[in-house]
């Protein structure tokens, strides 16, 4: 850990924490910004290689130990709030932040060595919403899912909204960004025995009465439109979760824990309570 008094806020190191409003331009240079207490710790634990943390002398009191233990020379540059939010443009901050390296994606024969069957995957086709794709992410830790395969049109989790709703599980479960997602799914289902599910609002097979397969890739789509056709002709299933009267859907992150809770009690041979 190399700590920095910040002194000149147009230093050049800085200048990812300045287009804190342009997560697509991180993406392209495979960087994201972690912020907050939970995810930063988060972050801090992981494996990811971290470039820099700006952060107030209160909060380096918290994590220090935690920079002290990393592999890399991280450097720390230490603000009072004020300056740290001056620097990233908006008002409301706790004043945490780090900048990290979008870890390698791991090719699909080391993530099919990684998780054992019975095997719990997650995809997500044309998800538009960084929020709603953190939280899926961290659905899919949290719920015992052993991977998570990102479209070439969708979201992806390390866009720094995604990362903050995420709390840390973008950390936590692989995650492979495909070129084309209907191709992997199909490698799954044909090569790896995989059954693919499609969460499917408009589907007649209600989610009580499924039984899930053995090895599953559990596949979710667009806010609006659902599935895309590509993908949905590689699924061999498609699965709802009933609706009350005035309403076809819910959101697809709580979408995600439903459909992913009910696995984990398939698997486990319980019922809920």
């Amino acid at each position: 850990m190399i700590t920095l008094p910040l002194t000149n806020p147009d230093d050049p190191e800085l200048e990812p924490y300045w287009s804190l409003r342009r997560p697509q331009e991180h993406w392209r240079r495979r960087i994201f910004i972690a912020e907050g207490r939970l995810v930063v710790e988060s972050l801090l634990r992981s494996s990811c290689r971290i470039r820099s943390v700006l952060t107030t002398p209160q909060w380096l009191a918290r994590v220090g130990y935690l920079l002290e233990g990393r592999p890399e020379q991280v450097k720390v540059f230490v603000a009072e709030k004020k300056a740290i939010q001056t620097i990233i443009g908006f008002s409301y901050h706790a004043g945490l932040l780090a900048l990290a390296e979008c870890p390698p994606d791991p090719p699909l024969e080391e993530l099919l060595k990684r998780s054992p069957s019975p095997r719990t995957w997650v995809a997500l086709d044309e998800l538009s919403h960084a929020e709603n794709v953190g939280v899926i992410v961290r659905n899919a830790a949290a719920l015992g899912a052993q991977a998570v395969l990102v479209g070439e049109t969708s979201c992806s989790p390390y866009l720094r909204r995604a990362v903050r709703n995420s709390l840390g599980g973008v950390f936590c479960v692989p995650i492979l960004h495909t070129a084309y997602l209907a191709e992997t799914l199909r490698l799954l289902h044909d090569q790896h025995g995989f059954r693919i599910v499609g969460a499917d609002a408009n589907k007649l097979v209600p989610l009580h009465q499924y039984a899930f397969a053995k090895d599953l890739c559990l596949v979710f789509g667009h806010e609006d439109l659902g599935l895309s056709e590509d993908v949905q002709r590689f699924c061999q299933d498609f699965v709802t979760i009933p609706m009350g009267p005035g309403l076809d859907s819910i959101n697809v992150a709580c979408a995600s824990a439903i459909f992913l809770h009910e696995i984990r009690r398939q698997r486990a041979g319980t019922q809920s309570r």
